[in-house]
This record gives structure tokens, C-alpha cells and sequence, in this order.
């Protein structure tokens, strides 16, 4: 299979997803992109169009803790850092979307530590 084939069907796998999941104000989406060697999140309020928070292993705050680690471990880190956030917002609800991706490896590591963390989904 060829890259841009494979991209195209995670962007299908996606939408398939997003036809289901959607974020209000009240209970915000979480986002995950997996790239090949970083993971990213996003919390987002469909309702207004909004990003509330973010994180990403490439952030210095989560790059001190990620350096040595294997990238599920890394995960986990961008994980609670994202359910840190949000939860210092006065959100603890969310919904997950899980980008296309499977839900295992790096994407459910992820999504354990939000959860861990305090976020309820």
C-alpha cells in the first residue's frame, strides 16, 4: 500500500468517527494525531470552534519528561498533561476521539492516562 493510500484511509476511518463523535462546551472533544515519532491532542469545543488545550511531546514542559522514554511511555505523559489542563479549566468530561487510529499502542496509552488523570470518558 502506498503512503498517500494509507493516509486516505485513516482520513476515511476519521471521518467515520467525527460522523459520531462531536464536542459541546459542556463535554469538549479530545483529539489525538500520532505522527511517526510524536503524538499530539487537542481539546476541542465544536459548538463555538474552539481549541481549550493542548499538548504534544514536542512541548518543553512534556520534553524533559519524554527524552529516553519509548514513545508509548511518552504517550502517557501527553496524556495527563492535556487532562491537567483541561481539569484546571473546571472540565472533567470529554469525548475521545481517537483520530482514525486504533484504539491501542500509543493512542490508548494516551487516553488511559487522561483518564488516570481525572478526566472522565
Amino acid at each position: 500500500m502506498a503512503k498517500n493510500e494509507v493516509r486516505e484511509a485513516r482520513y476515511r476511518r476519521h471521518a467515520r468517527v467525527r460522523a459520531k463523535v462531536s464536542g459541546t462546551g459542556s463535554r469538549p472533544r479530545v483529539c489525538v494525531f500520532r505522527s511517526l515519532n510524536h503524538i499530539y491532542t487537542q481539546v476541542i469545543d465544536d459548538a463555538q470552534g474552539h481549541t481549550l488545550a493542548s499538548a504534544s511531546s514536542l512541548e518543553p514542559e512534556a520534553k524533559a519528561e519524554v527524552a529516553g522514554k519509548a514513545k508509548t511511555a511518552s504517550a502517557g505523559i501527553v496524556g495527563s498533561l492535556v487532562a491537567k489542563r483541561i481539569l484546571d479549566k473546571g472540565i472533567n468530561q470529554v469525548v475521545f476521539d481517537r483520530g482514525g487510529y486504533k484504539y491501542h499502542g500509543r493512542v490508548k496509552a494516551l487516553a488511559e492516562a487522561a483518564r488516570k488523570a481525572g478526566l472522565k470518558f
